[in-house]
């Protein structure tokens, strides 16, 4: 038996057979000089991995091709290569869709978010795709599905991470979302076709979504969630770790404050994820919030509360209170202790 590098069909025998962390580990240790490893491996994996490329490989691969998916393993050209450092490391890839060489940001949260987080999660999915990064999440209810269609809403490339096989989309709701991230951008998963969801799928899925991302971004979360596995992973794979405040008095802003109090680092506006993964132009964004039409009614140098800018421009209070996330996330205004908001006053060059 040869290496088990850049083999699409043995690694897809392997999985095939069942492989799991201690395949997936000993495959990504090989060494490629004469497969030293796989000549480790059981006599018994072996026999089954033979017979697996003869009946089942040509199976799986055909189907996949008929549905518009592809397999795909390290060293091939698409392959995300960030992957390739990661500490767990999967056997390969079911894509669809296309993949960017572009910096990836996760975005994660509770599935139960409020209306905040999912403001929050749409409007960074949108800044983020118009500066040209994908947004990656795991097309979830709540925090995932926002931070997907704020980026669509855009135009901008996202990535759905599955955590069952590409002919299941989970949850069913999400068909049309998984159909247009698809067009978009791509649907991933390592598991294979028929694959239903089951509860130990979603935190191994979570490694394969920190391994992808240059910076993860948790903008709800409990104390005890998928979330927050995310971010303990992509801090073990060194990734930058980004946290939106949240109220003390949140169920699910206990996750993200308890990273912020562990020294991860807020994202108070989209620059700052941006700046975390080497994009610091956001004259796009300032372009657009710094015409909103809001801000007629909120003068530099004035400070007012919500009640006073819905009288003042005539719009409803969620109207009010949207327009003011979108701009507080531009870093155009800033609330103030007392419930106020004012226009940020612009840094002098000297600043």
């Amino acid at each position: 038996m040869p290496n088990t590098g850049h083999q699409p069909r043995l690694r897809l025998a392997l999985l095939l057979a069942g492989g799991g962390r201690t395949t997936r580990r000993l495959v990504a240790g090989d060494d490629g000089k004469e497969g030293k490893l796989w000549a480790k491996a059981p006599a018994a994996l072996k026999t089954e991995v033979a017979r697996l490329l003869d009946d089942e490989v040509p199976r799986v691969l055909a189907w996949a091709k008929r549905e518009g998916w592809r397999w795909i393993v390290p060293g091939d050209a698409d392959y995300p290569g960030a992957l390739d450092h990661s500490a767990d490391p999967p056997l390969g890839l079911f894509v669809r869709g296309e993949l960017r060489r572009t910096p990836v940001v996760a975005i994660v949260g509770s599935r139960r978010a409020t209306t905040y987080g999912l403001q929050v999660a749409r409007t960074l999915g949108e800044e983020l795709s118009r500066a040209g990064v994908v947004v990656a999440s795991g097309m979830a209810r709540g925090v995932d599905a926002a931070a997907h269609e704020g980026s669509l809403a855009v135009g901008g490339p996202t990535w759905a991470v599955f955590g069952t096989g590409p002919d299941h989309i989970y949850p069913p709701e999400h068909r049309k979302l998984a159909a247009a991230i698809s067009t978009r951008g791509a649907l991933i998963t390592e598991y294979l076709p028929g694959t239903p969801p089951r509860k130990h799928h979603f935190p191994e899925r979570n490694r394969v979504l920190a391994g992808l991302a240059q910076a993860v971004v948790v903008v709800e979360a409990a104390a005890r969630s998928g979330a927050l596995i995310t971010a303990r992973l992509a801090i073990d794979e060194g990734r930058e770790v980004l946290a939106v405040p949240g109220s003390i008095l949140s169920e699910v802003s206990v996750g993200p404050n308890t990273l912020l109090r562990l020294g991860a680092r807020p994202m108070l506006t989209p620059r700052d994820v941006l700046e975390a993964v080497g994009f610091s132009d956001l004259a796009t964004k300032e372009t657009k919030t710094a015409a909103h039409p809001l801000l007629d009614h909120l003068p530099a140098g004035e400070r007012a509360t919500t009640d006073e800018l819905v009288t003042r421009s005539g719009l409803s209070v969620s109207e009010v209170h949207t327009a003011l996330l979108d701009l507080e996330l531009g870093g155009v205004v800033e609330r103030l202790r007392d419930g106020c908001y004012q226009q940020r006053r612009p840094k002098l060059p000297q600043e």
